[in-house]
């Protein structure tokens, strides 16, 4: 048997587009399979994409109808078992990031479950080794995609931290539709040992100004947050950039959270922003802030931080106008109503799920109307720490 580290180890000497070519060499020398396939989630989140492409034959499948898809949504091994064959689909992940399936076949005779175990390493390393293999090879990227991308949509997707994360203390998933052709909706996220900065923005404009602001905007606060500054001074930071940039032309409504771990305090800078909606204890309610300048409106705008608590059980949610504004085809616009029936339909859905189903029920609302606007969905649940402290230390409970 190839013991996990060795298969690491494999992988660390790998040329990047050779990764999947090399897993697939130990899954037949080694564990006895006579077929394997590296399925790549594509950016709508709607099929599963080979790698190995069509000169294979290989076809893509959907995420919802398929064995692949079973394991992609679950994130929990899912095997098939037939009279000579046993397939086994493992998903791709890391730290909670969905990125694809490793779908292997068997002979009847040559599975065990106790392979189970070991094939998740498998799949586990060579989750690690394609986000590092993406900075020298297109071949992943390439893999994820049903159809071209617009050039904002890929300026967009390449700013982003990921799709999900998780940490004992917290889970996020994020989703952005149109997928292939978004405009200046994005977010990010960093976490420490101690805090987690999250921030959501909502650009201005359509296609390559809107992507050119927002790229302007995120790297100002990753700059401001790199180098150790206050929250109120990483929207000073971004502030001057975009109106340095722009002059008030064109301004980014924003987001800009911390969370303590330890406490589930949470500093906040609402920036003209994307709206807050929790979920706790079965209640819809909104997170009421008040609302500052967006980023860029005006020169030296003065920022001040707002703070609120989480607690362990609260889901946020993190929307952007696309959201709100969408009618439907008889003009009918989004309610809230109808946003915290979604809410609560997807209740028992984990983070990164949660987002394409709020993002889908909008869809059907629209019906047939094409979207005018782009649409984001953030997903937070706050686990919280051992140990935590409880509310009392002057954080709003609200």
């Amino acid at each position: 048997m190839a013991r996990p580290e060795a298969v690491e180890h494999i992988l660390r000497h790998a040329a990047p587009h050779e990764l999947f070519d090399e897993v697939r060499q130990v899954l037949y020398r080694r564990y006895g399979a006579h077929a394997a396939e590296l399925l790549m989630a594509d950016y709508a989140l709607d099929s599963l994409r080979p790698v190995t492409g069509a000169a294979d034959g290989a076809e893509p499948v959907p995420v919802r109808t398929s064995a692949a898809g079973r394991a992609f949504g679950s994130q929990e091994a899912h095997v098939v078992a037939r009279e000579s064959e046993v397939t086994v689909h493992l998903p791709v992940s890391v730290r909670g990031d969905r990125l694809a399936v490793l779908s292997v076949d068997f002979p009847a005779d040559a599975y065990a479950p106790g392979l189970l175990g070991e094939l998740r390493e498998v799949a586990d390393a060579l989750a690690h080794a394609i986000l590092v293999a993406d900075r020298d090879t297109d071949l992943f990227l390439r893999a994820r995609r049903a159809t071209r991308l617009t050039l904002a949509a890929e300026m967009q997707w390449e700013l982003l931290p990921g799709r999900s994360c998780t940490r004992p203390e917290y889970a996020l998933g994020g989703h952005l539709e149109p997928a292939y052709a978004i405009y200046g909706d994005s977010f990010d996220w960093s976490a420490s040992a101690e805090h987690l900065t999250l921030t959501v923005n909502n650009g201005m404009g359509e296609g390559i100004d809107a992507a050119l602001l927002t790229s302007l905007a995120v790297s100002a606060l990753r700059n401001a947050r790199r180098g150790g500054l206050s929250l109120v001074d990483q929207a000073s930071l971004a502030d001057q950039a975009v109106y340095g940039q722009y002059q008030g032309r064109l301004h980014l409504a924003m987001l800009l959270l911390r969370f303590c771990l330890r406490t589930g305090e949470v500093e906040v800078i609402d920036a003209g922003s994307p709206r807050i909606w929790r979920l706790r204890q079965g209640a819809v309610e909104a997170v009421e802030l008040e609302a500052q300048l967006p980023l860029g409106m005006f020169e030296d705008t003065v920022y001040a931080c707002q703070r609120f608590r989480v607690l362990p059980g609260d889901r946020l949610f993190f929307l952007s106008d696309g959201v709100y504004d969408v009618l439907s085809p008889g003009g009918e616009p989004y309610s809230r109503r109808a946003l915290a029936r979604a809410i609560t339909n997807t209740r028992l859905l984990p983070p990164a799920q949660v987002p394409q189903a709020v993002l889908e029920e909008l869809a059907g609302h629209r019906g047939g109307v094409r979207a005018s606007d782009d649409a984001m969905v953030v997903c937070l649940d706050w686990h919280g720490r051992a140990g935590a402290e409880g509310p009392g230390d002057g954080a709003q409970d609200n």
